[in-house]
Order: structure tokens, then sequence, then C-alpha cells
């Protein structure tokens, strides 16, 4: 997706500024956190306290009233006795002095004596039932003994009174609300935060603010739920008076629970004023930066934009005004621009008078254009092509053979002599027909020592590269010896620096060099050894598109007339002949780098060569030739040129018809086979078969394709289409003798070699 320089400019700044930017939300983050948790430890630490306090001021009730059931006076009697009863009252109204509430004394179903009256006042009055257990009782009010007046709310600590395990009466200390109202104003640490203490059912039975007008009422349900099932706890609800709160609670184990809280807005914390400054300025800055990235973005823009229309004038052929826009970079690409629409103004005289030569020059290429399409068929044709025409040319050969034998053939020798030539051409055609497709075709291979080789073949190079051109020649000292055709790698290395001159018209550097080749070099190839000969220059280089086709024949990337396309064919054919393999690199602007892995000499693998004079005396006359052709044509000039020479021929069309020949009893003393056949089994397949079942028949192979050749010629003798008569019937008698030689004398047992 296209980006603009202003868009690139904005991000550039967001990625600079982003990071502080994060930073300060980090940092105004972690300031609400520390506030909240501040404030969450400041109300969970208020609860606590209130709890103590709250805890402590009910437990001197649980201790006076433990104290008071311990009396004597309360173990026998109904306290009829006045001065008992009196005493007893006076030791309560003691303990109770400095606190809000009075001390009753309940037998079953009625109130003997509370303190809440003057003192020596009748407090026969009806009570609730005895409880048998110690406890806090919840706020509940307390009638004043007279009907219409208002009720006391209060709580009131139970103290059951117990003598020889019978239970007599309660003991009850009571505590206002108002008592524990000045605990909890004592305690409120800040202006606007709620304190509250609620008695076991949920009453409130003191508050700040509020005081007496919440005394009695309920908590809400949602408070409740928060309090269910644990002691203490954070929570958020709704106070009484309609403000959203958060608070701390914490409950007693005498079951009243002490509740702080404060509004739930100031417990979400205020931003400080330090910290609001950060975030202010930063934004500033933010804000700032962008402005700056825009106003610089647009300063770069004009330049730019004038670069635009000054190429499109170029591209118009108007001409370029190179005007100053204050950017260097820019006003050295407007100036380059301008000169070059100098130069093109300049050039296009000359391209006009050129404009008849370029649509010739065209045509060509669109009819060039057509035949590289068809390069990849040629390829996979160019066997086939060259196997049928060695078949023709053997039929020529052999039939102007039989004519030289002819007694009119002296009056015949200028077109027996012309035919002879054709057939020579068409045999080296057919040789590089067979090179371009990547086959083997004959070689005279001789070892060849790179260290001396390559800096002789460079007086060779220089007389085509001409003065403007360097050749360096680096040979690495521990290079193996290769074995290849010495003439066919001297055309290589010509075509390979005819390209490179041809690549630096304006001169340059050729390099040479030669070492022993890596395991990664050799990827691809047969195992064994390889030597790595490169070849590379500093010129124009090719696209990639051109290297895909660099190696096919006809293929080129000069103009037309300039090149045949056959250089680089014959580089790839050659190494691809001498069992390696060509390799090329090249990159537009920096020049072309050919290599060519080529195997090590293993040793001399030469078989002997017979003599003229021995070839002279050899002769196939008297004998009986099994002759395997499929090419009917080639097969009647054949068999007649072995007749014409005394052999008797046995005919074949393919291999299954010649097994059932020998089969039925025939015996020939030589089999002449063609490779390449219809059927089942091949001529290779044919002679393995002969040379088990037959093992002193000679075999004689001969074939069109050289590729078949190569694979069996390690085995067998192997001839070549087309071949001359005088080697063919040589080769089929040294066959026979080579089997004579090699049979046991007369009357050894068969089989037996001594």
């Amino acid at each position: 997706m296209p980006v603009t320089i202003r868009s690139r400019l904005l991000l550039l700044v967001l990625a600079v500024l982003l990071p502080g930017m994060l930073g300060v939300g980090w940092l105004i983050s972690s300031t609400y956190e520390a506030e909240r948790d501040a404030h969450q430890r400041t109300l969970r630490d208020t609860s606590r306290a209130l709890s103590m306090l709250i805890d402590g001021e009910l437990s001197r009730r649980a201790t006076i009233a433990h104290v008071l059931s311990q009396s004597p006076v309360l173990d026998g009697s109904d306290l009829q006795n006045p001065e008992q009863r009196q005493g007893f009252e006076e030791l309560a109204r003691r303990a109770m002095q400095g606190m809000d509430g009075w001390v009753e004394l309940r037998a079953p179903g009625r109130v003997l004596l509370s303190t809440r009256l003057p003192e020596g006042a009748s407090a026969e009055t009806a009570g609730p039932a005895l409880s048998a257990v110690a406890q806090m009782q919840p706020l509940g009010p307390v009638a004043t003994g007279t009907a219409g007046e208002p009720q006391d709310l209060h709580a009131a600590w139970v103290e059951p009174v117990l003598r020889n395990g019978q239970l007599l009466y309660n003991l009850v200390v009571t505590v206002r609300p108002s008592e524990l109202q000045r605990i909890v104003e004592a305690q409120a640490p800040h202006s606007g935060w709620i304190g509250t203490v609620m008695d076991s059912a949920g009453h409130v039975v003191a508050r700040q603010p509020g005081g007496a007008a919440y005394i009695g009422r309920e908590r809400r349900p949602d408070l409740r739920a928060a309090m269910a099932g644990a002691r203490e706890g954070a929570f958020e609800s709704m106070s009484l008076d309609g403000v959203p709160t958060a608070g701390y609670f914490s409950t007693s184990p005498l079951g009243w629970s002490f509740v702080a809280a404060m509004p739930r807005q100031e417990f979400t914390g205020r931003l400080p004023q330090a910290v609001q400054r950060i975030a202010i300025g930063a934004l500033a800055l933010l804000a700032l930066s962008m402005a700056g990235a825009v106003w610089v973005s647009r300063r770069i823009e004009r330049p730019i934009r004038a670069l635009k229309s000054a190429a499109e004038d170029l591209q118009a052929g108007r001409p370029v005004q190179a005007a100053p826009t204050g950017m260097v970079e820019c006003d050295e690409v407007a100036a380059a621009l301008a000169s070059a629409g100098r130069t093109q103004a300049g050039a296009r005289a000359e391209l006009e008078q050129s404009v008849a030569q370029a649509v010739e020059r065209t045509r060509m290429v669109e009819q060039r254009g057509a035949q590289s399409q068809r390069v990849e068929a040629l390829g996979r044709l160019t066997g086939g092509v060259a196997h049928e025409f060695n078949n023709l040319l053997g039929i020529i050969s052999n039939s102007m053979h039989l004519m030289r034998r002819h007694a009119a053939a002296a009056d015949l020798q200028a077109p027996l002599n012309a035919t002879q030539r054709s057939v020579d051409r068409g045999s080296q055609l057919t040789q590089h027909l067979l090179r371009f497709a990547g086959r083997r075709t004959t070689m005279r291979e001789q070892t060849v020592q790179l260290g001396r080789y390559l800096p002789e073949v460079q007086e060779l190079m220089r007389s085509v590269l001409g003065r403007r051109i360097e050749i360096h020649v680096q040979v690495a000292p521990n290079v193996w010896p290769v074995r290849v055709d010495a003439s066919e790698l001297d055309l290589a290395l010509v075509n390979l620096a005819l390209n490179a001159h041809d690549a630096m018209p304006n001169g340059g550097e050729l390099r040479l060099r030669a070492c022993n080749a890596s395991a990664e070099d050799k990827e691809g190839l047969p195992p064994g050894d390889y030597v790595l000969l490169t070849v590379g220059d500093d010129g124009v280089g090719m696209a990639p598109a051109q290297v895909e086709h660099a190696f096919e024949p006809f293929f080129t990337t000069k103009s037309v007339g300039e090149g045949s396309g056959l250089g680089l064919s014959q580089v790839h054919g050659f190494a691809t002949q001498a069992g390696g393999t060509a390799r090329l690199a090249s990159t537009p602007g920096l020049g072309t780098t050919v290599s060519l892995l080529l195997p090590v000499a293993g040793g001399a693998d030469e078989r002997p060569a017979q003599s003229a004079g021995e070839a002279t005396q050899l002769s196939i006359a008297g004998s009986t030739v099994m002759l395997v052709e499929d090419d009917e044509a080639l097969g009647d000039v054949t068999a007649a040129l072995l007749m014409a020479h005394g052999a008797k021929v046995l005919r074949a069309g393919q291999v299954d018809t010649a097994l059932r020949l020998l089969d039925a009893g025939i015996t020939p003393d030589v089999v002449l086979s063609d490779v390449v056949m219809p059927g089942r089994l091949d001529g290779v397949a044919l002679a393995r078969r002969l040379r088990e079942q037959r093992p002193g028949l000679p075999i004689v192979l001969i074939t069109g394709f050289s590729n078949t050749a190569s694979l069996a010629e390690d085995e067998f003798v192997v001839l070549r289409k087309p071949c001359a008569p005088a080697e063919m019937l040589a080769m089929l008698q040294t066959a026979m003798a080579g089997a004579r030689a090699a049979a046991p004398p007369a009357g050894t047992l068969a089989g037996h070699r001594p």
C-alpha cells in the first residue's frame, strides 16, 4: 500500500514519542493505583481500629456483667431482704459510673432491679424470658414503663446467673448508641468519610456523619451480600443517604460489624498536579511534533513534486527547467534530469534517422522471438532428428562405397567425392546437434594440466579481447588435472572471451581462475572429484530472465546479425559431454561469471589402436554376419555392403527375431546390432544376453544416439553412425579375430580355459 512522505514523517514522530506517551500513561495509572491502595489501607486500618475500640467498650459491659453475676447476694433468695437488694443495687451503680447505660437484674418473666430508675424505686415490671447463654443482644427498644411514651433504643450484654447448674437470673448491662456515637465521631479520619457500627442483626447503632438520624436503620442488601460469609473485606455500595461509596468492613467475634467508607469518586483518586502537568506537557509536545512533521513534509513534498514535473517534461520531450528548491539532493536530481533532457533532445534527430532500420530489426526480432519459443521443443527433438539423419547418412555412405566398387566408378569419382564431402559435412552437423541437445559426441580426450594450459591459452584469448581488456589468470597450486577434449576447451574459452569482449565495449577485466571444486560446488553432480574453472568479467551483465535461457541454442542478447546464439550452447555442450556441467551467474551492471565443472582425470583409458597395416590385412569374406537393424533401407544397404565383401548376411528387424534365429540353431561368426530399436529389448540388452548364453560370439554395436553409445562403450565395441564402411568392416574382422584368439585350443573341453 503506497504511503506518502507526510504519513511516514507522522509515523516517525509517533514512533519517537509513543514510548514517552506510554510512560506518561503508566505514570498516571500507577498514581491512580497507588492512591487507591493508600485509601484502601486507610479504610482497612480505620475499620479495624473502630472494631478494637467498640469491642473494648462492649467487653467492659461483658466484664461488669460477669463480675456482678458472681456476687454472693444472688446465691439464694429472690432478693426479698431490702438491705441485700440495696447493697447489690449500689454495687451495680458504682460499676456503671462514667458509662452511659444501666444494669438490670431479671428473674423469670419480670425485672427485679434496674439502675435506670432512681435509687430506691421499685422495678417490679414484666420482663422477657431468661437466656442461658451469655450473649450480646442487638439494638432494640425498651419500654419506659409508662404507656404512650417513646421507647429508648439500646443494646445489652446478657449474662446468665447460674447456681448449682440452675438458671436463677439474667444480669443485663446495657449500652446506648449515644456512647458508641462518641467513639465513632472521635475516630472519623477525614471530612466526608463514613464510619458505621452495626449490631449482629445489621442495624445501625452509631454512624458518622448523621448520628441519631440513622440509628436503627438496616444496612443495604448489596452490603449485606458482600458481608455474608466473610469476617472482613472491601466493598462498593450505595450509602444510606444515596452516595456511591467504597469501603472496608470488619466483624468482631461478638458479631458486630464496623464499617469505614468514603465517596467512590474520592476513592478512585485524583490526578496529582505534577502528573497533570506532565500529561499536558506530553500532549502539547505531541501536538507540536505532529505540526512540525506536517510542516517538514510539505517542505519535502514541494521539491519532489518539482522532480515529478521535471520527469513528466522529460517523458513528454519538453525542455526540463532545473529550478533550485533548497534541497541539495533534489537539486542534483533535477540537474541530472535537465542534462538528460538536453541529451535526449540531441539524440532525437539521430533516432529518427534509424527508424527505418529499427522497423526491419523489429521484424527480424519478432521472427527470432517466435523461434526462441520453439527452442525447448527443438532440444527434445534434436536427438531423434540426429539419429534419423545418421541413418540416412549411413545409407548414403554405404551406397557410395558400393558404387566405388562398381566397374564404372572411375567415371563417377567427381560426384562420389562430392557425395563423400556432403556425408562428412552432415556428420559434423549431427555432432553439433547432439552437442546442443546435451548428448555426448565423439571426443579426443586427453589429460590437461590447467596450471600450464591456462597461461598458454591466455595469449589466444588476448587476441580475441584486444588491448582494452586485461586478463588475470589465477590457478590454485594443488589443482588436479582434467581429462577433456583440448580443442573443445579452446573453443569454449574463445566463445566466453568473445562474449566478454561484447559485454565490455569500454574495456575491463577478464578473470580466469581454476581450483578444486568444493562439496557445495559439486551439488547435483554424480559422485567424484571435479575442478572448478571460472571465467568472469565486469561487463554489462544479464537480466534474470536472460540467464534462464543463456545456454539454449540460438539464444542471444545481441542485435540481429551480431550473434548466432551458439557460443554458450557450445560451452554447455562441451562441459556436459566431458562429464561435468556449466553454470552461469550474472548481475546487471556488475558482470557475468561462467563456471565449468570438469571431472578430474582418473588415468588413461585408451584402447590400443589398430595399425593401418593390420586393418588392410583383415577381411570378412566367407564369414556369416547377423545384422540386427530396424531401419529397412539402412539394413538393405548395409547387407549389400557386407555381401559385396564376401560375407553371408542374416537379417533381423528387432531383438526378438534375432534371438529366435539363434535359438533355432543358427550360429553366425559375428553380430552387428543397432542399439535403439522397437520392442521390449534393445541392442545393449541383446549383447548382454548373448554374452551370458554365447560368451565366444563377438558382438559389435552401432548407434546414432551418442548418449546410448556412452552407456554401452565401457562393455562392448560401439560404432557411431554414420560409420565409414572401412571402419565398420575393420571392426567386424577385429572382433572375429579377437574371438578366435580367445577361443580354447582344439581338443580342450568346451568352456575350459587354460
